[in-house]
């Protein structure tokens, strides 16, 4: 669509009914709301605690107590030891330091990943690859998105001493992975394992002292904390360069003056996030099975990419949804923009102003079809799903018989 098409008039329209109607979020993989008690833990480091960390005096070590808590609390949350963890901006920073960290560092000249990563590790692992710091080989996977063990196991006897990055669970489809059979064959052969768990902290419980990986990563935003804020973990004794120098902070690991509202916004919302997880989970696994079988009965030829339909092989909060051949595909998100419905989307395509899913295209989807991700929280409600439902099924209800 060129731009003297598209069409201005209705984005105006589209604008002021925003203003005057809130639209019901279904875009918690991509971020979530705060919550209100997290806020509440923020706010004294917000108004009145300000000292800088690094300083020795009262003001300082006030604040410097509270980094340390927080890291105390999130260690014991995932059973590790608070010397590893470490504070980043994010999930996407964790990676890279991972990656980078590492493979430098360890000298290692050979990776492995997956076609289905967050683009945090691909384009971290290629531009490793470019710079010749390394080879890279990608796991097969079946076209619902599930890893092939054995050629895993293949590509580690072939090169053991390497650097494998297999996210958990995938943020677009919800394919959950094996991570346990992972770690274990990657401390056969001696490999380095980093698990990208952005979309599972604070969804789901995890034990570093049975999960044998080097690397998990957390970002406070998708579990009701703050943006801008998260963690790496390192099991101990695993050596990492710091990309950010500077400055001794992180036990110089990452320099740079704290964000600490942030990551006392961080401890507050994972320490929630255990205390309610059974509770969220069936709240939550409950409006994803509403979301099936409303969809299923309202729309002919309706899908679900990858194993996102299946509860025992996907995240509970995410439902990608495969719709089916239509003219209206282009603007799906659009229209449902306008009915105040807040999703994203992919296509195998990279027609129009979408630029397409590495996901989908790497599953061959077919791209005359429309595809949205349905991503829920514990905010979510019902009524919620039978509105976005009823919105979706307008532009593709079933035919009467």
């Amino acid at each position: 669509m060129s731009l003297h098409e598209f069409p201005f008039s209705l984005l105006r329209t589209h604008l002021s009914a925003l203003m005057s109607q809130q639209a019901v979020y279904f875009d918690n993989a991509a971020t979530t709301s705060l919550d209100p008690e997290v806020l509440e833990a923020m706010m004294p480091f917000l108004q009145n605690h300000f000292g800088n960390p690094s300083s020795i005096h009262g003001h300082g070590r006030q604040v410097r107590a509270a980094i340390e808590n927080a890291r105390k609390t999130i260690a014991h949350l995932i059973n590790a030891a608070p010397a590893e963890i470490s504070f980043t901006s994010g999930g996407t920073e964790a990676d890279n330091y991972a990656a980078f960290g590492s493979i430098r560092t360890l000298g290692l000249r050979h990776a492995i990943t997956s076609p289905l990563e967050h683009h945090a590790v691909l384009h971290t692992l290629q531009a490793l690859e470019k710079s010749g710091d390394i080879q890279l080989s990608y796991v097969r996977h079946d076209e619902r998105g599930r890893l092939d063990m054995v050629h895993l196991d293949e590509l580690l006897a072939t090169q053991p001493r390497s650097f494998v990055s297999l996210m958990h669970a995938n943020n677009e489809i919800g394919n959950i992975n094996d991570v346990q059979a992972i770690a274990d064959l990657c401390l056969q052969h001696d490999a380095i394992f980093h698990t990208d768990t952005v979309q599972t902290i604070g969804h789901y419980r995890h034990d570093v002292q049975q999960l044998k990986a080097h690397f998990l990563v957390g970002s406070a935003h998708k579990f009701h904390g703050p943006k801008g804020v998260g963690f790496l973990y390192t099991r101990s004794g695993t050596q990492v360069t710091p990309l950010i120098h500077g400055g001794a902070q992180e036990r110089n690991v990452r320099a740079g003056t704290e964000n600490v509202y942030g990551i006392v916004g961080l401890a507050k919302a994972m320490e929630i996030a255990y205390r309610d997880m059974a509770n969220h989970q069936r709240h939550i696994q409950g409006l994803k099975d509403l979301f099936i079988t409303a969809l299923r009965a309202e729309i002919e030829d309706v899908q679900f990419n990858g194993t996102s339909a299946e509860a025992d092989q996907s995240l509970y909060t995410v439902l990608n949804v495969s719709l089916p051949p239509s003219d209206i595909n282009e603007m799906l998100l659009f229209n449902l923009d306008i009915n105040r419905v807040s999703v994203s989307g992919g296509s195998a395509c990279s027609s129009g102003a979408n630029a397409g899913s590495h996901v989908l295209s790497a599953l061959n989807c077919d791209p005359s079809r429309g595809a949205i991700r349905f991503s829920m929280s514990k905010y979510n409600t019902a009524e919620e799903v039978k509105f976005a439902v009823e919105q979706l099924a307008k532009m593709y209800r079933k035919v009467p018989a």
